[in-house]
């Protein structure tokens, strides 16, 4: 199950009119589960496999990219339900539905494996951790009506040498603006409000080249030409590695998007070979746009702080190369007063980013950040989880009341995503870019 949400009705009203806030949220929504995929293209090929998006209830009869309807109307012998926190209660009740159909229901993803003993209330079997080292399992004892309640997958330190080819031949191209590959699981900076795939598995992994690679020729196959979107939480930890890969994305000229950290900025030669591998645009999340919420933000480290005085050289030396930035601020956090709205609009206007998202902080469960501000009794709705949207106020914040926070996002959000102001940032970028030329020009010629 997939698709954006948000509780706050004046803030959708408002994203109606704002396309550059929408933007992200839609491609994000327009994204295929990978994790469902990458389980299809491990099943052995005696089974019929069916992939089905539901960005809600009412679309249950969905349709497969060979037009055969789907839905609870058909007979199935096992589904497996992928979903996140804001749309758990409704993944919940559609297994409720096929179980109550007598079809065996197997539920994973991050919301599952934090609260697995609430998942097993409506599902047949749970996944905890990553679903590969147990999938070929699972059907064994499906066919053998032998499904246990939960398969914990935790402690069986899956490698991604061991990475299947996932099955996009069951994706209808025409659907998609862009198609995911993971290179890597897990971040090392660890943040306390991060439920990225560090949730699922305990440790920083990376997949070999030869297996990115070919799995972006199988999509080249279906799609020429494709736009891709790495599903990695920071990319770049292993620059060597990316030194390796990038060579071989020029080769086939395709465009991408990545997320990491703003480490980047200090290879030039790594910047270059991005940009001529197709490389559009990186999101980066800078959090805050004054030093002293960043403080703590990490379990382990303050490296985000600690870079805090490199953020606009970062963000300029990054977009001279062509590559954009999408700077991800969290609104809410300790330490951030009412100030903080009118500080991101000028930190966005004065570093000149190309593109922008701000959040609110979001508590999800199995965080640090969760259990802290429960601990504190801060949570306003503690097992709400339709309100884990990025976009709703679902705590108490430490500096500025809830309402605050609500009006002061409605109000950066209109200004940030205005015609004018979003209009202003491209051609501030397309100017910068050509200047960049010309000075990197003349270096030449004077060498």
């Amino acid at each position: 199950m997939s698709g954006i949400r948000a509780c706050d009705t004046e803030l959708l009203e408002i994203g109606l009119t704002l396309p550059g806030f929408v933007e992200r949220s839609k491609q994000i929504a327009s994204l295929p589960s990978l994790g469902l995929l990458t389980l299809a293209g491990m099943t052995p090929r005696h089974h019929d496999i069916h992939y089905i998006e539901i960005p809600d209830l009412s679309c249950i009869d969905a349709v497969t990219s060979n037009t055969t309807a789907v839905g609870l109307d058909v007979t199935l012998d096992l589904v497996a339900i992928s979903s996140y926190s804001a749309q758990i209660d409704e993944a919940y009740e559609l297994a409720m539905r096929y179980r109550a159909q007598g079809t065996p229901v197997v539920m994973g993803g991050p919301h599952v494996t934090m609260l697995p003993r609430e998942a097993q209330k409506y599902c047949t079997s749970v996944v905890v951790g990553e679903g590969e080292p147990v999938w070929l399992q699972i059907l064994e004892d499906a066919e053998n009506g032998q499904l246990k309640l939960i398969y914990d997958a935790r402690h069986e330190n899956y490698d991604m040498a061991d990475a299947p080819m996932p099955a996009f031949e069951l994706l209808d191209i025409s659907k998609y603006n862009r198609l995911t590959v993971q290179t890597s699981r897990g971040c090392p900076h660890n943040c306390e409000f991060c439920a990225g795939s560090r949730l699922i598995c305990n440790r920083y992994k990376q997949k070999p080249v030869e297996k990115v690679l070919a799995e972006i020729d199988r999509i080249c196959e279906i799609w020429p030409h494709p736009f891709i979107e790495f599903a990695d939480d920071n990319s770049f930890v292993n620059k060597a590695y990316w030194k390796g890969l990038l060579p071989e994305l020029k080769k086939r000229r395709i465009k991408w998007f990545t997320e990491t950290d703003l480490s980047v900025a200090e290879d030039p030669e790594l910047l270059q070979m991005m940009r001529e591998s197709g490389c559009a645009q990186v999101l980066i999340g800078l959090e805050s746009p004054t030093e002293e919420p960043l403080h703590g933000l990490e379990q382990y480290s303050n490296w985000k702080q600690d870079c805090f005085a490199q953020y606009k050289e970062a963000i300029q030396t990054i977009q001279s190369h062509g590559v954009t930035v999408n700077g991800c601020f969290i609104t809410g956090l300790d330490g951030q007063t009412v100030d903080v709205f009118d500080q991101i609009y000028d930190f966005v206007r004065d570093t000149e980013l190309y593109e922008v998202q701000i959040t609110i902080l979001t508590p999800f469960p199995g965080t640090a950040l969760y259990e802290r501000l429960k601990k504190a009794n801060r949570l306003i709705e503690p097992t709400n989880w339709k309100k884990c949207t990025l976009f709703d106020v679902n705590f108490r914040p430490q500096d500025m009341t809830g309402e605050e926070l609500r009006e002061g996002f409605h109000g950066l959000a209109m200004k940030l995503y205005s015609d004018e102001f979003t209009q202003w940032r491209r051609d501030t970028f397309k100017h910068n870019l050509r200047q960049s030329s010309k000075d990197w020009k003349n270096e030449w010629l004077c060498a």
